[in-house]
């Protein structure tokens, strides 16, 4: 087959490698986002100079210029790897078999951005993905695949998206291909009654409130480690807090330090307790949290938030 890869970041660029080591497919072109000035070269595009193909960086996807260019190519399936610019239904209909995107959740759930911050945050056990037949709606097109993966009660964001739903959907597309090279990809509609919608997880979404369960800390902390990252103030200055543990105890007052360990301190939540066990104090780097205790006098009695 003939194949557009449309994809960002490193889940585009494996996406994208993963096609061309299985040798199947042609791929006839790759697009990715325009540079923007001060940041590094997107790695699809390092990829397609890498192997020689095809590069499209267009602005907007309306141009006429860019749709006439898209048809020449003569493509069978456009494949959307990590897209987060919006692409209209006359781009996505260019290739013969038209578009198939990919989303990291299972769809209807957590459409939009941020779909593995927020299942975690919220304490579920499963989460998945998606491969999608898109439309104008946001994350709202027929379904063609659905792989789900456990979130186990200690895992991060982190630990969810690099070692579950990463690997699992670069290795998926060749999965997606195949099922329209035998000419009957499945479709099924997504129930809208079940459809949720959760934007960017932001820094201020980030913010410890210590009034909270310990759990709900807890979860805070491990979806929202690596990005944004979990936050709380001491001495009046932000603190990042990333690796942590749920704690037996003890007790005490709300965002208080009631326990300062060999590798780690514990800070009371409005039930149950947290051990922090990596910091990132605002404008230095991430440390371990017996290096930080160090560096900050941090002792028991000490108030967070």
């Amino acid at each position: 087959m003939r194949l557009i890869v449309n994809g960002q970041q490193a889940f585009g660029k494996a996406a994208l490698e993963k096609i061309l080591e299985a040798g199947n497919d042609e791929v006839v072109a790759v697009y990715t986002a325009p540079d923007k000035e001060g940041r590094p070269v997107d790695p699809v595009k390092e990829a397609a100079l890498e192997h020689g193909l095809p590069l499209y960086q267009p602005a907007s996807y309306k141009d006429e210029a860019v749709l006439e260019e898209m048809r020449a190519l003569d493509a069978d399936l456009m494949i959307m790897a990590y897209v987060i610019v919006f692409i209209p239904e006359a781009a996505r209909d260019t290739p013969k078999l038209g578009s198939i995107c990919f989303h990291p959740s299972l769809l209807p759930l957590h459409r939009g951005p941020s779909s593995i911050n927020w299942p975690i945050i919220w304490g579920s056990t499963k989460t998945g993905f998606s491969w999608f037949y898109p439309t104008d709606g946001l994350d709202e097109g027929e379904i063609l695949l659905q792989r789900e993966a456990e979130i186990g009660p200690d895992e991060t964001l982190g630990d969810v998206y690099f070692k579950k739903i990463f690997p699992a959907g670069v290795d998926s597309v060749l999965d997606v291909i195949e099922a329209f090279r035998n000419g009957s990809p499945p479709r099924s509609q997504q129930d809208e009654s079940k459809a949720t919608y959760e934007s960017w997880c932001k820094k201020s979404d980030a913010e410890i409130d210590w009034s909270k369960s310990a759990s709900d800390v807890y979860n805070l902390i491990r979806g929202t480690n690596p990005q944004p990252g979990a936050w709380t103030l001491h001495n009046g200055a932000e603190l990042q807090v990333f690796d942590s543990s749920l704690a037996d105890g003890p007790e005490g007052e709300p965002g208080t330090v009631t326990a300062v360990n060999g590798d780690s301190f514990t800070v009371a939540a409005g039930s149950g307790a947290v051990n922090i066990k990596r910091v990132r104090p605002k404008g230095g780097q991430k440390v371990a949290a017996v290096e930080f205790i160090g560096e900050s006098g941090l002792a028991e009695g000490a108030r967070l938030g």
